[in-house]
Order: structure tokens, then C-alpha cells, then sequence
């Protein structure tokens, strides 16, 4: 199992590596206007040493441009922040092109294809040999797919080497839901990242426990 944080809030990386539970982060231009970021190499930069501090063991950055070239060169950036960078890249002819130009130019560098809401994306995916794919799985059920369905044949056509990451998750039920049927790598976006080991049962044997401990 690989659950990751999907939020460039660093007040909640702090909050959460302690647990242990979270392996990374995952971020995206979005996700960075969301906390009040710029989206810049600096900005990145930062990012990734506070990630590094705080103990995990990866930050998924996505790298952006209004053309493949664009694309490509901020890829190279974002790879030269250190090994702990997972660049991610569209599934789309740009994304592929300007994953295969960062493979040339950075073998080690793992790749995360995003954007995914079809099989054939994976397939796609796991052909060019991507560490993860993401696939969104709330804005597939959104847009009217059965998107349990999309996601069974995903996972068939990512084969062994390619991990089906999921994104777009709204509550714990969803999680609980989608690794019942053998999904195993994960992004939570904070409500559900911070709700995960929340029980009211749980909390109960706690305090029944400790006083019992105090006599």
C-alpha cells in the first residue's frame, strides 16, 4: 500500500509525516494556486526541501508549458531538483514526447503520466514504462462513467511496472471502497488525508485504556 498527500500545503506535510503512513506528496499547478503559491522552479524549490525535511521519501511535481519544448525543459528543471522528484506529465502526445525527451536526458528520473480517464491512456502508459499513472477517479464518476468499471481495466492494462495512482478522491468510504477491489497507491487530498485514522470507536478504546492505566 502507497498513500501519498495530494496538496502543496506545507503546514499539513508537517502535520501528517509524523504518522509515518504517507510516503509523499503529490502537487500540480492547481493544487499550488489552491495554497497561495506561484507556480515557479522556485517556488518548486522550496517545496521539495521542505518535503525532503519532513521525511518523505518523494514529491510528485507536474511540469507545465504552452508548447512540447516548454514542456520538455521544465521537466529537465524539475528533475534536477533531486532524486526524490517524480515528474508528472499529461498523457497526452506533448506529455509522451516530453517524457521520452527526459528519459534521453535523465534515465533515473521516475515519471507520473496524469490527466488519465481512459484504458488506453494506461496502456499508453505502461508501454513507455511510467512509474505511476493517475487516473481521476471522482471526475470520471462526475462526468456519468462507471468509473469502477474504467478503473478494473486500468488496472489490468497496467500490468506489473506500472502503478495505477489514484486521484480526484472525495472521503475515506472511496478509499476503503477502491482498495477492496485491489488498488493499492493512493493520493489524498487533505479533508480525506487528515480523516483517515479518525474512529469514534477507536477513540473511545483509547480513553477506556488510559484510565485504566491511571487506576
Amino acid at each position: 500500500m502507497k498513500l501519498l498527500i495530494d496538496t502543496a500545503e506545507r503546514s499539513l506535510w508537517q502535520k501528517l509525516a509524523p504518522s509515518g503512513i504517507y510516503c509523499g506528496v503529490t502537487t500540480n499547478p492547481l493544487l499550488l494556486q489552491r495554497a497561495g503559491l506561484s507556480c515557479s522552479l522556485e517556488t518548486l524549490s522550496e517545496l521539495h526541501r521542505t518535503a525532503v525535511g519532513a521525511g518523505f521519501g518523494e514529491i510528485q511535481m507536474q511540469s507545465w508549458g504552452e508548447t512540447p519544448e516548454a514542456l520538455s525543459d521544465m521537466a529537465l528543471r524539475l528533475a534536477d531538483l533531486g532524486p526524490e522528484v517524480v515528474v508528472k506529465l499529461p498523457a497526452t502526445p506533448a506529455g509522451f514526447s516530453s517524457a521520452s525527451r527526459l528519459r534521453l536526458e535523465r534515465r533515473e528520473t521516475r515519471v507520473t503520466m496524469t490527466a488519465i480517464y481512459a484504458p488506453s491512456q494506461v496502456i499508453a502508459a505502461a508501454a513507455f514504462g511510467a512509474a505511476y499513472a493517475a487516473p481521476y477517479y471522482a471526475r470520471l464518476q462526475e462526468a456519468g462513467e462507471d468509473a469502477d468499471a474504467i478503473l478494473t481495466r486500468m488496472q489490468l492494462a497496467a500490468g506489473t511496472d506500472t502503478l495505477l495512482l489514484l486521484a480526484s478522491l472525495r472521503s475515506v468510504e472511496q478509499v476503503v471502497h477502491l482498495s477492496s477491489q485491489g488498488h493499492r497507491c493512493f493520493t489524498l487530498p487533505p479533508p480525506v488525508a487528515q480523516s483517515l485514522l479518525e474512529s469514534d470507536l477507536a477513540a473511545k478504546a483509547v480513553a477506556e485504556f488510559d484510565a485504566a492505566a491511571r487506576g
